[in-house]
């Protein structure tokens, strides 16, 4: 059997094992063992519905974008917090926002819902059929025009230059 064919996505096989590994928090052999058996069995299952490898034009963008995700999930863990503690309920403004996207790879699209989901006190909601347009619930947006436009230009323009 050619490698391609047992390893349908090779990066996927070696994340989920050195995630299993993470999660197992045990280095050991047998762990090694069952972790790379699931990381292969879970492609190799999966891999008729996958439409195919997305296409990544900058690869190496993807870890400055994770910084600045994980900054951001710090920084709003801490807003969420004072909003939370100290804002009377009165005076959060809570909104539901349409965020169109110009992104065209699927998985860029995810990346971005899940980007928001990841973000305290935003959440995607849903996804237009056509994946144009992410409905987007922020916990407090008293201008709901400017957290559309933070949306885009510090995560949708970072993902158009990371997907082709």
């Amino acid at each position: 059997m050619p490698l391609r064919r047992l390893f349908p996505h090779p990066g996927l096989t070696v994340f989920l094992t050195l995630f299993w590994l993470v999660l197992a928090d045990s280095w050991t052999f047998g762990s090694l063992a069952l972790g790379a058996t699931l990381a292969t069995a879970v492609p190799l299952l999966t891999a008729p519905w996958w439409p195919g490898k997305p296409r990544l034009k900058r690869p190496l963008a993807l870890l400055p974008y994770l910084g600045i995700v994980l900054w951001d999930v710090v920084v709003s863990s801490f807003q969420v917090a004072r909003i939370v503690l100290f804002l009377p309920p009165d005076r959060i403004r809570s909104a539901f926002i349409a965020v169109p996207t110009s992104l065209t790879s699927p998985e860029a699209v995810a990346l971005l819902a899940g980007t928001i989901t990841m973000t305290p006190g935003t959440l995607t909601a849903d996804i237009s059929a056509d994946g144009r347009v992410l409905l987007v619930h922020a916990l407090h947006a008293p201008d709901p025009e400017e957290v559309r436009q933070g949306i885009i230009t510090r995560y949708e323009s970072r993902l158009k230059r990371i997907f082709a």
